[in-house]
């Protein structure tokens, strides 16, 4: 609060909820913003030491992972975080079952991903090794029902201090493997030692700011409960998943591990700054549902303000870096990856439909909307393939980043026509935005 400057502070003392938000989005600023100076720094500095071939083979496999990952938070974090919510008295069984189905989830992920990686390359062990690392990290993904915990009480300055501590201390340990000229796979078993020891510090916080991890328990029935809701979610998540990495995979597949790192570069750029609609949505989601159990008018209103503070913080930035991209591209990663700036210019429009589908994506959690994702998502994945699959071959890269504009773009289109037959909440009664 006291970095809040008074001629502020005094309007809106008043109001502790309002504080308490602001807090909280303070925190996950500074979160993002370490995560995303101190990640793009380590980041350009292993793509320099690596080169486009070995950056675009650690992207591979990690754009492997992340495809198999989605299924291991089963749509889970933004259920647990209202039910946390709308039933405390309950957060030791949500918890305990929400850990383990993340954990069995995180499982499932690792054995797919290696099932995969054996698939498309049957010969190449150093491949199946990197993504077996890479794999085993969403295993440690089931400590973050601690986050979901800490985000439903508005306090995420706990999980700031430990995720932004073990990141520095492996961005330290990234810097000396590049100095010490240490193989690709010590970087990846970096990443797993980061999820390892995160994991570890966010279940301890818990266990001294909240309650005992004995207080947990598992409930086949709520499971079941849980599940039954998720599973939309799940197949949305994979769906979004897809749309954002398989054109890395089907680069790698059908081009090659340069173009892949090219691309890669390009890709990181990109979702730098995407990171912070994210900050904005996760501060005020309890905020929307607080709003909806009281007036549907100010839930609309909160839904159009945070459409327009998302929209101002990235229409600007992606026509500035589109403008700019070859220069960026050149300045950071150097001559090397000379072709990743076309695929940056195209590439960070993605985030302009991104930052409406955050917003939607937490209406339809409040709507009770999520069977109705499901028809969405498979239309949209089946189009991402055939778009890939046509493009890719006599594009390249540009050709996966137009495939992944188109794609996101109409999923969007699809969402939001969804919404407003089914809630009218766009347009009918429009004068509730009136003020």
């Amino acid at each position: 609060m006291k970095l809040i400057p008074a001629f502020i502070y005094k309007h809106i003392a008043d109001r502790p909820h309002l504080l308490q938000i602001l807090s909280n989005g303070g925190w996950l600023f500074l979160d993002k913003l370490i995560r995303m100076a101190g990640g793009l720094l380590v980041g350009v500095w292993v793509a320099r030491y690596l080169g486009p071939e070995q950056f675009g083979l650690m992207s591979y496999a990690l754009a492997i992972t992340a495809l198999f990952g989605s299924i291991a938070a089963l749509g889970l974090p933004g259920i647990i975080v209202r039910d946390l919510l709308q039933k405390p008295e309950k957060a030791g069984v949500t918890l305990g079952t929400a850990f383990l189905l993340q954990l069995l989830g995180g499982l499932l992920a690792f054995l797919f991903s290696i099932a995969a990686i054996s698939i498309l390359r049957p010969a190449d062990e150093l491949s199946r090794m990197m993504v077996a690392i890479l794999g085993f990290v969403w295993v440690f993904k089931a400590s973050d029902v601690v986050k979901y915990w800490f985000e439903s009480q508005v306090k995420s300055k706990y999980v700031v201090w430990i995720e932004n501590g073990v990141f520095i201390f492996l961005a330290a340990t990234r810097l000396a493997l590049v100095i010490s000229e240490a193989p690709i796979i010590a970087f990846l078993w970096a990443a797993l030692a980061e999820a390892a020891l995160t994991a570890f510090f966010l279940l301890r916080i818990y266990s001294r700011k909240a309650a005992a991890l004995s207080c947990w328990q598992a409930s086949l029935s709520e499971a079941k409960s849980l599940l039954n809701e998720s599973w939309p979610l799940i197949l949305a998540s994979v769906a979004s998943i897809i749309n954002m990495r398989m054109d890395q995979i089907m680069l790698g597949t059908m081009v090659d591990d340069s173009v892949v790192g090219n691309y890669s570069a390009a890709v990181r750029l990109a979702e730098v700054w995407l990171m912070f609609p994210g900050i904005i949505g996760a501060s005020v989601y309890p905020a929307i549902i607080a709003a909806k159990l009281q007036s549907e008018i100010q839930y609309r209103y909160r839904i159009l303000q945070i459409t327009k503070i998302m929209a101002a913080c990235v229409i600007p930035m992606a026509i500035i870096i589109s403008l700019l991209s070859d220069r960026i591209t050149n300045l950071i990663y150097g001559q090397q990856f000379s072709s990743a700036g076309q695929y940056l210019a195209i590439y960070i429009w993605t985030g302009v439909p991104y930052l409406i589908f955050f917003v939607l994506n937490q209406m339809l959690h409040i709507e009770g909307l999520l069977k109705n994702v499901i028809a969405v998502s498979i239309f949209t994945v089946l189009v991402n393939l055939l778009l890939n699959y046509i493009l890719i071959p006599r594009f390249g890269g540009v050709g996966a980043a137009f495939a992944t504009l188109t794609t996101t773009s109409l999923s969007i289109m699809l969402y939001i026509i969804i919404l407003e037959l089914k809630t009218g909440i766009f347009f009918k009664k429009s004068s509730y935005f009136s003020n």
